[in-house]
């Protein structure tokens, strides 16, 4: 009988995890973009640049966030 090892979270636990904190993070991120972009700017450029700046954000910080969980890498250096 195969053991069910749960040292804090399963491999597949984690992924589940880091894939839905990166959706949920990116698209709520986006939104700040674009919601600040029809706030302060006037050019389609500048408003793609916002919300694409807001999405590499939200991205970023569900990668630090997730290599964290992986690794068990403490915040503090």
């Amino acid at each position: 009988m195969a053991e069910n090892r749960r040292g804090g979270y399963d491999i597949n636990d984690k992924w589940d995890a880091c894939l839905d904190l990166g959706i949920r993070r990116f698209v709520y991120s986006s939104f700040a973009g674009a919601a600040s972009a029809l706030l302060f700017f006037r050019t389609p450029a500048t408003r793609w640049a916002s919300v694409a700046f807001g999405a590499g954000l939200g991205i970023g910080s569900a990668y630090t966030e997730c290599s964290i969980k992986f690794d068990g890498a403490s915040t503090k250096d």
